[in-house]
Protein backbone atom coordinates (compact mmCIF):
# COMPACT_ATOMS: atom_id res chain seq x y z
CA UNK A 1 0.00 0.00 0.00
CA UNK A 2 1.20 3.68 -0.82
CA UNK A 3 1.94 6.26 2.04
CA UNK A 4 -0.89 8.26 0.46
CA UNK A 5 -3.27 5.56 0.65
CA UNK A 6 -3.25 5.51 4.71
CA UNK A 7 -4.23 9.06 4.15
CA UNK A 8 -7.80 9.64 4.88
CA UNK A 9 -8.43 12.84 2.74
CA UNK A 10 -6.66 11.78 -0.01
CA UNK A 11 -9.12 8.11 0.21
CA UNK A 12 -12.48 10.46 0.49
CA UNK A 13 -10.88 12.41 -2.57
CA UNK A 14 -10.18 8.95 -4.37
CA UNK A 15 -14.10 8.32 -3.74
CA UNK A 16 -14.84 11.93 -5.20
CA UNK A 17 -13.15 11.07 -8.65
CA UNK A 18 -14.54 7.72 -9.16
CA UNK A 19 -18.18 9.05 -8.44
CA UNK A 20 -17.45 12.67 -10.37
CA UNK A 21 -16.15 10.14 -13.23
CA UNK A 22 -19.14 7.83 -12.64
CA UNK A 23 -21.61 10.76 -12.27
CA UNK A 24 -20.38 12.65 -15.45
CA UNK A 25 -21.05 9.76 -17.97
CA UNK A 26 -24.70 10.74 -18.76
CA UNK A 27 -23.65 14.51 -19.44
CA UNK A 28 -24.21 15.70 -22.53
CA UNK A 29 -21.89 14.54 -25.20
CA UNK A 30 -21.34 18.82 -26.26
CA UNK A 31 -19.75 19.37 -22.73
CA UNK A 32 -17.23 16.42 -23.18
CA UNK A 33 -14.12 19.01 -23.69
CA UNK A 34 -16.00 21.69 -21.34
CA UNK A 35 -17.81 20.62 -18.12
CA UNK A 36 -17.15 16.83 -18.17
CA UNK A 37 -13.32 17.42 -18.28
CA UNK A 38 -13.49 20.24 -15.78
CA UNK A 39 -14.89 18.27 -13.25
CA UNK A 40 -13.04 15.04 -13.87
CA UNK A 41 -9.77 17.28 -14.08
CA UNK A 42 -10.61 18.98 -11.25
CA UNK A 43 -11.41 15.96 -9.16
CA UNK A 44 -8.59 14.10 -10.25
CA UNK A 45 -6.24 16.97 -9.13
CA UNK A 46 -7.73 17.30 -6.02
CA UNK A 47 -6.91 13.39 -4.93
CA UNK A 48 -3.23 13.47 -7.16
CA UNK A 49 -1.93 16.23 -5.05
CA UNK A 50 -2.29 14.87 -2.16
CA UNK A 51 -0.89 11.69 -3.45
CA UNK A 52 2.10 14.25 -5.28
CA UNK A 53 2.66 15.78 -1.28
CA UNK A 54 3.09 12.25 -0.43
CA UNK A 55 6.58 11.80 -1.85
CA UNK A 56 7.79 15.04 -1.08
CA UNK A 57 10.26 16.03 1.88
CA UNK A 58 9.22 17.93 4.47
CA UNK A 59 5.76 18.57 6.00
CA UNK A 60 5.54 22.69 4.43
CA UNK A 61 5.86 21.29 1.43
CA UNK A 62 3.77 18.91 2.05
CA UNK A 63 0.62 21.61 3.22
CA UNK A 64 1.65 23.43 -0.29
CA UNK A 65 -0.06 20.05 -1.88
CA UNK A 66 -2.68 20.34 0.30
CA UNK A 67 -3.39 23.84 -0.52
CA UNK A 68 -3.54 22.81 -3.95
CA UNK A 69 -5.86 19.91 -3.23
CA UNK A 70 -8.41 22.47 -1.24
CA UNK A 71 -8.29 24.88 -4.24
CA UNK A 72 -9.39 21.67 -6.74
CA UNK A 73 -12.14 21.09 -4.28
CA UNK A 74 -13.31 24.28 -4.63
CA UNK A 75 -12.91 24.50 -8.39
CA UNK A 76 -14.90 21.00 -8.25
CA UNK A 77 -17.97 22.82 -6.03
CA UNK A 78 -18.52 25.80 -8.83
CA UNK A 79 -18.04 23.28 -11.68
CA UNK A 80 -20.96 21.08 -10.02
CA UNK A 81 -23.19 24.05 -9.26
CA UNK A 82 -22.86 25.20 -12.43
CA UNK A 83 -23.72 21.74 -13.88
CA UNK A 84 -26.78 21.28 -11.46
CA UNK A 85 -27.89 25.34 -12.36
CA UNK A 86 -27.74 23.73 -16.09
CA UNK A 87 -29.89 20.87 -15.20
CA UNK A 88 -26.88 18.45 -15.85
CA UNK A 89 -27.14 17.44 -12.53
CA UNK A 90 -30.07 16.60 -10.29
CA UNK A 91 -30.62 18.17 -7.24
CA UNK A 92 -30.30 14.79 -5.32
CA UNK A 93 -27.16 14.04 -7.32
CA UNK A 94 -25.51 17.85 -6.61
CA UNK A 95 -26.25 17.11 -2.89
CA UNK A 96 -24.67 13.93 -2.72
CA UNK A 97 -21.55 14.65 -4.80
CA UNK A 98 -21.00 18.37 -2.47
CA UNK A 99 -21.60 15.77 0.15
CA UNK A 100 -18.35 13.86 -0.59
CA UNK A 101 -16.43 17.03 -1.06
CA UNK A 102 -17.32 17.88 2.57
CA UNK A 103 -19.56 20.91 2.25
CA UNK A 104 -23.29 21.00 3.35
CA UNK A 105 -25.53 21.83 2.03
CA UNK A 106 -29.38 23.13 2.57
Amino acid sequence: MAIYQRIKAWERCHQLCVAVYNGTNAWPATERYGLTSQARRAAHSAAANIAEGCAKKGSKEFGRYLDISLGSLSELSYTLLLARDLNMLSQEEWVQLMTCIGKRVA
